[in-house]
């Protein structure tokens, strides 16, 4: 019986599957925005991301490894073939980054933003433009709601990442850093916009 029932799910399924990879994605971007770019509070926004990064990130999700992601990720991710999270990685990477907020920084957080990004040492990993690579994600113009919830749960270990890189480098870090920090990334500025 368990048997007939997963055939006819999978029969259900094929022509879902057997659709190209930017059809599927529209489902993607119900939540994550038009052209990946999200509107949806603490939804990132997923244009730019670095193809690796997000091979990466579906990799986790389909393997349920990704802690504090919501269950819909999980599930969404679980028929993927390898080669799917390669197809979504390529389209994704080519999708325009977000913008910058069209509401101004708070100077003093910016400021205090950027400090700490400097110590801490963020653009190392993230590129100093925050563009992101490899499997670390962009950050330069992220929703400043979900950067906040990102490093909250990188830093509380409810998100592990890759190892424990993220929590070590946010330890010493409090509430009102993090906001800031977060603060900074949101309103990281454009190529060619000084601040």
């Amino acid at each position: 019986m368990r048997a007939a029932i997963a055939a006819a799910l999978l029969a259900a399924a094929q022509p879902v599957l057997a659709q190209p990879v930017a059809q599927r994605a529209e489902a993607c971007f119900a939540c994550h925005g038009k052209n990946g770019q999200s509107q949806t509070p603490l939804t990132p926004s997923l244009g730019g991301q670095p193809s690796f990064f997000v091979v990466a990130q579906l990799f986790l999700f389909r393997d349920g490894r990704r802690g504090s992601a919501p269950a819909a990720m999980s599930e969404a991710a679980k028929p993927l073939t390898n080669d799917d999270l390669r197809a979504f990685g390529e389209l994704i990477a080519k999708l325009p980054p977000p913008a910058a907020p069209a509401e101004p920084a708070d100077s003093s957080r910016f400021a205090r933003g950027r400090a700490l990004a400097a110590r801490e040492h963020c653009p190392v990993c993230h590129n100093p433009d925050f563009s992101g690579r490899e499997q670390m994600p962009r950050l330069a113009n992220q929703r400043e709601d979900y950067l906040l919830k990102a490093l909250r749960d990188y830093k509380s270990g409810a998100r592990i990442g890759y190892g424990a890189a993220m929590s070590t480098e946010l330890a010493g870090l409090g509430e009102g850093d993090l906001a800031d920090l977060a603060h900074y990334l949101a309103h990281f500025p454009a190529q060619g916009r000084g601040r």
